[in-house]
């Protein structure tokens, strides 16, 4: 016969089953207060997974918040539900808000339960951002596209005009400084071109295979050896459990080169003191049921390229994956572009968070199907 602990904890976990897929953060608390499961998203939230915190006291998993604490004692001593809108959520390290809602409920055997949900209000602007950026993305696409047409067409006639002169100066005798000319047409022309296909980024449909994304992180690993120009150490973070994703492995390698390139960049340029020492940081993890966009996944990978450089201005933030927009006066501008559209084209999306002294470019890509 199954004990009272284990029938307790098989039963928490039923009920976790149909928690799984919310968006929400949900609690279940037992009647001394003691937690009973968390669902993947309030693991998330929370920063911790049910199993170092079953059966342990609700103050260890919100140690820093006396209000909420208190609220739910009320509940469990009134049965009356509570319900407190945009409320900040304090945890170990940092805080959230939240949409808190607390009540008590009774299961079959007459034993007092409390639920918890927090709904991350800070979670649903990140998703409402990353709905926009792709969007905009394909939006910008589309009008470079447009734009690519145009000008690829007198551009074609630029070339094949000076061409033709070329060949008609080449028989006027004694003219050999003329042909000149006609060659930096050319050149220019097709520089020129070349911009324009840069603009536009990769236009071939990704060659998916299934791989291991630390042979990725160590191919650019070995790529990146072979640059000394730059006073950059760079760190690697691994979660080897992490398995096997569908992607372009080539689509990969370039853009975490171009953004490990970047923050090398803005690192060297970056006036620093002897003590400070210029890093970049190559993390990977795994989220569980995390959205990307508006589709939500049961795995998700995430690497994360930190850097301590100099940071990217909050303005410049919500522009810095548009093609030609740039903080360096050296840049492009299409470094970023280019990456965001890469794995895009993947299923992922690129996020940027930044301030002086720590910036981080998150890859987020599925591992496993669309819930």
């Amino acid at each position: 016969m199954k004990s009272k602990k284990n029938k307790t904890y098989n039963e928490s976990f039923q009920a976790a089953d149909i928690f799984d897929h919310l968006d929400t953060a949900v609690v279940l608390l037992n009647d001394q207060l003691s937690v009973l499961c968390l669902n993947p998203a309030a693991e998330i939230l929370l920063g911790v997974s049910i199993k170092k915190i079953h059966e342990k006291p609700i103050e260890l998993l919100i140690p820093n918040d006396d209000f909420i604490i208190n609220s739910i004692k009320e509940v469990l001593a009134t049965n009356h539900p509570f319900t407190r809108r945009e409320t900040s959520l304090q945890l170990h390290e940092h805080s959230v808000i939240v949409d808190l809602t607390v009540q008590s409920i009774q299961t079959k055997n007459l034993e007092t339960q409390i639920l918890l949900e927090f709904n991350q209000l800070d979670r649903h602007i990140r998703i409402s951002k990353e709905e926009n950026l792709l969007a905009q993305n394909e939006t910008i696409r589309a009008l470079l596209r447009s734009m690519a047409h145009e000008v690829k067409n007198p551009l074609g006639g630029i070339r094949g005009a000076a061409q033709l002169l070329e060949k008609e100066l080449d028989k006027i005798p004694d003219s050999p400084d003329l042909g000149e000319y006609t060659q930096v047409i050319i050149g220019e022309v097709d520089r020129l071109k070349n911009l324009v296909n840069r603009m536009l980024g990769p236009n071939e449909l990704p060659n998916q295979t299934m791989v291991n994304i630390h042979s990725v992180t160590e191919r650019v690993r070995s790529l990146l050896k072979t640059d000394k120009s730059r006073n950059v150490e760079i760190f690697f973070d691994y979660d080897v459990s992490i398995p096997e994703i569908k992607i372009d492995p080539e689509h990969l390698i370039q853009a975490v080169l171009n953004i490990v390139r970047n923050a090398a960049q803005a690192l060297s340029e970056q006036e620093s003191s002897l003590e400070q020492e210029n890093k970049i940081i190559i993390k990977t993890r795994v989220l569980r049921h995390f959205n990307i966009a508006h589709k939500r996944y049961k795995l998700v990978v995430k690497m994360d390229i930190i850097d301590n450089g100099p940071g990217i201005s909050e303005q410049m933030q919500e522009r810095i994956f548009m093609p030609l927009i740039t903080g360096r006066a050296t840049g492009t501008g299409l470094g970023l572009s280019i990456a965001q559209s890469l794995i895009s084209q993947n299923s992922g999306i690129i996020e940027c968070q930044s301030k002086p002294g720590k910036t981080v470019f998150s890859i987020l890509l599925p591992i496993s199907q669309e819930l």
